[in-house]
């Protein structure tokens, strides 16, 4: 037996998919003004949450922990992010950006105003039920 998606449904889904590519075109875009790939500012912005171990941002990207090298070369090789040796384990590698790199970050972040303009247009109240669903969406509670 075929499931069918009600359209209400149909519409919805496609909607966040159109949100997601917009997002994720203006996310390479703005990357690209900082001459950084999309994945290299994800990472960055991974990092200014503090020090991570190497392992923990491949599994956050859903990536092979060599591409993680990789990404974490190039931002160091531009003084953006440093290895560290994880004091409670020094076998752990840790990497995380160095003020100039959490400065790229931010500056970065606050050129993305995609969705900006759209969300000032509702209201708190409006803005809050929206953050709520989506939250309950990702199974997680407001």
């Amino acid at each position: 037996m075929t499931s069918r998606i009600d359209p209400l449904t149909l519409e919805v889904v496609e909607l966040i998919g159109t949100i997601v590519a917009r997002y994720h075109e203006e996310y390479e875009e703005a990357a690209a003004k900082h001459s950084l790939t999309g994945a290299q500012a994800r990472v960055l912005g991974l990092l200014t949450g503090g020090p991570t171990p190497m392992r923990r941002l491949a599994q956050q990207l859903k990536c092979e922990p060599s591409n993680v090298t990789g990404i974490v070369d190039r931002l160091e090789s531009r003084g953006l992010a440093e290895r560290r040796l994880d004091p409670a384990d020094r076998r752990v590698k840790l990497a995380a950006a160095t003020e100039a790199g959490r400065e790229t970050s931010a500056r970065l972040r606050g050129s993305l105003d995609f969705a900006r303009e759209p969300l000032a247009e509702l209201s708190d109240e409006e803005r809050t039920v929206l953050r709520d669903l989506l939250k309950r969406m990702l199974g997680s509670a407001p």
